[in-house]
């Protein structure tokens, strides 16, 4: 596990990825997140590969977030992964034929845990069900896990704090991460990585995407305070 997690910068907003993700990304090429990545959703396919692969000439770390549920679809965001040369498949409800795809391709595979709905998606289940859920899927040979703590319906916390204390794998804390208050709680965890991607186009952390990114990662490593 890493000592501090990584952040990994998502160029979506509301779960979809942003039009202008290719200009926001070469304006943000040279800050020292290693992980950058984006939904499946709405960026026409040629425009993905074409921003992945600018994103690996720029020494980054790739991750494709599928938010689907079917396996039909969890199957196809699979193929877009192997596609478009991605380090990393995040999201998908789990599923033996994706993890198949992945493995095939040498991508790291962290599928959801829990029952969730929508887009932006909603996490219901209980910490319980889904730490059990999560150890029975490490036998089956997934990753890591993509956990949706902050879009949890009860007490976001104490799920972050207990899976990833109770599961023995990366977890990736994902979505609704908005504040340097939710940062700490994360830091407290010791989760392998979280995202972050509609609070940087809100500006929840600064002005500019490059302000923002260099902020939160000067912070999680120490080097930055904020004053509350």
């Amino acid at each position: 596990m890493n000592e501090r997690p990584l952040l990994i910068v998502m160029l979506t907003y509301d779960d979809k990825t942003s039009s202008d993700a290719e200009e926001i990304f070469e304006k943000c090429k040279d800050t020292p997140a290693e992980y950058f990545g984006f939904k499946e959703l709405d960026l026409p396919h040629d425009k993905m590969k074409r921003l992945f692969a600018r994103m690996k000439e720029c020494g980054k770390k790739t991750a494709l977030e599928v938010v689907a549920y079917t396996e039909s679809e969890c199957i196809e965001g699979a193929k877009l992964a192997v596609e478009c040369g991605v380090d990393m498949l995040m999201g998908t409800v789990y599923s033996d034929a994706v993890r198949d795809i992945c493995r095939g391709a040498g991508i790291l595979y962290l599928p959801f845990v829990g029952d969730i709905e929508g887009r932006p998606s909603v996490l219901y289940g209980t910490a319980e069900g889904m730490i059990s859920q999560a150890k029975a899927l490490l036998e089956k040979g997934v990753d890591g896990f993509d956990l949706l703590g902050y879009r949890f319906t009860g007490d976001a916390v104490e799920l972050n704090r207990r899976f990833v204390s109770e599961v023995s794998a990366p977890v990736v804390i994902a979505g609704s991460i908005d504040s340097f208050e939710r940062i700490d709680e994360v830091l407290e965890t010791g989760a392998w990585g979280f995202t972050i991607g509609s609070a940087f186009f809100d500006k929840c952390f600064g002005e500019s995407f490059l302000e923002q990114i260099d902020k939160v990662c000067r912070y999680i490593h120490g080097k930055e305070t904020v004053l509350c």
